[in-house]
C-alpha cells in the first residue's frame, strides 16, 4: 500500500532509526488491554458471548427459532447490537455456539456421573443415561435446541450429527475400558453399537418430548438402561 515515506524493502530510514534511539521497530507497539473494576477485556468480551448465548436459549427454547434476531437477541441479553458481530456472524453461529455448550455440559454430567457410580454394567448405564436425559429435560430449551433447532439446516444437523459422534465414541470407549478390552484395535462393531444406541436414544427423546411414548421420565431412563445393558453386555461376550 503506497510508501509516503517509508523505506522499500521494509527496512526503517535512518530518521525512523534515529528517533528511536538506533533501533529498528517493526511497527507500532500493541496498546496495553484496558481492565475495568478488575475485570479484562477478554473477560468482558466472554461475558457479553455468554449472555447472548443465553438469551438465544430463551428466545429458541420458549418463541422458537424463527423468533431470533439480532436485535431481539440483543434486547433479551440487554446488550448494544455492536456486541452481537463482536461474536457471532450470523444466526447459525449463535445456534452452533449454543448446541456446543449445551453437548459441553452434558459430556460433564456424564462424566461426573460415571465416575461416581458403581462399578457395575447396569449401575454405570443408569448413571450416565439418567444424567444426560435430566439436564436435557431439567430445562426444557436445551431439548428444543439440542433436537429441534439443531436439526434446521443442513449446516445445524451436520453440526448436530457431529455431536452424536462425539457422544457415541464417548460409549465406546466406556466400554473399552469397562471391559477391560486390551485389543489395540477393537472390532468395528463397537463402534457400530455405539453410535446405533446414542443416535436411537436421540430419536427416542425426541418422540418422547414430542408425546409420542406415554412413558414417564423414569420409566424412559430405565428402558434406555435396559437396551444399552443389553447390547452391551452381549457384544462384551463376543469379544471376551
Amino acid at each position: 500500500m503506497g510508501g509516503g515515506g517509508q523505506a522499500t524493502g521494509g527496512h526503517a530510514s535512518r530518521s525512523d532509526s534515529a528517533r528511536d534511539g538506533g533501533r529498528t521497530t517493526s511497527g507500532p507497539a500493541s496498546p496495553p488491554k484496558r481492565t475495568y473494576g478488575g475485570v479484562s477485556a477478554d473477560e468482558r468480551r466472554a461475558q457479553r458471548r455468554a449472555a447472548l448465548l443465553d438469551a438465544a436459549l430463551e428466545i429458541i427454547g420458549t418463541q422458537g427459532i424463527a423468533k431470533l434476531t439480532v436485535s431481539g437477541l440483543c434486547a433479551q441479553a440487554g446488550l448494544n447490537e455492536r456486541y452481537y458481530y463482536e461474536s457471532f456472524d450470523g444466526r447459525d453461529a449463535v445456534l452452533a455456539a449454543l448446541i456446543d455448550r449445551i453437548a459441553q455440559e452434558m459430556a460433564g454430567a456424564i462424566i461426573g456421573a460415571l465416575q461416581t457410580a458403581a462399578a457395575d454394567t447396569r449401575a454405570k448405564a443408569h448413571a450416565a443415561i439418567s444424567a444426560g436425559i435430566h439436564l436435557l429435560t431439567d430445562d426444557p430449551r436445551k431439548a428444543h435446541v439440542a433436537l429441534v433447532a439443531g436439526m434446521a439446516t443442513p449446516e445445524l444437523r451436520a453440526r448436530t450429527n457431529q455431536k452424536v459422534r462425539i457422544f457415541a465414541r464417548l460409549v465406546a470407549a466406556e466400554g473399552i475400558d469397562f471391559y477391560d478390552i486390551t485389543d489395540p484395535n477393537p472390532d468395528p462393531a463397537i463402534d457400530f453399537r455405539a453410535t446405533y444406541l446414542v443416535g436411537g436414544l436421540v430419536q427416542t427423546l425426541t418422540a418422547w418430548l414430542q408425546d409420542d411414548l406415554p412413558l414417564t421420565r423414569d420409566e424412559l431412563v430405565d428402558h434406555t438402561t435396559d437396551v444399552f445393558v443389553l447390547l452391551g453386555e452381549d457384544l462384551a461376550r463376543r469379544l471376551t
